[in-house]
């Protein structure tokens, strides 16, 4: 079993009253409510911390010597315009 640990928390009273109501519609405790709300929210930000960090770990595929095509140029396709 994990180590848990004992936190206060200050809520809004519309908050505080939303999660009992949340909590008692799920069949758990406002405090479980809470912890899995953050346990979730954790997961999900190192998630997407570690897909950034590997989005930018990958090396170029194209390198460009010069300038970028102009919007015009890049859908002139067969030198019409």
């Amino acid at each position: 079993m994990r180590k848990m640990r004992k936190i206060t928390v200050r809520l809004e009273d519309e908050v505080a009253r939303w999660a009992r109501l949340e909590a008692a519609r799920n069949g758990v405790s406002a405090s479980r409510l809470l912890g899995d709300l953050l346990r979730q929210r954790m997961f999900e930000t190192d998630a997407y911390q570690r897909a950034m960090r590997q989005a930018l770990a990958r090396k170029l595929f194209m390198k460009s010597e010069g300038q970028y095509l102009s919007r015009e140029e890049a859908h002139d396709r067969f030198g019409r315009r």
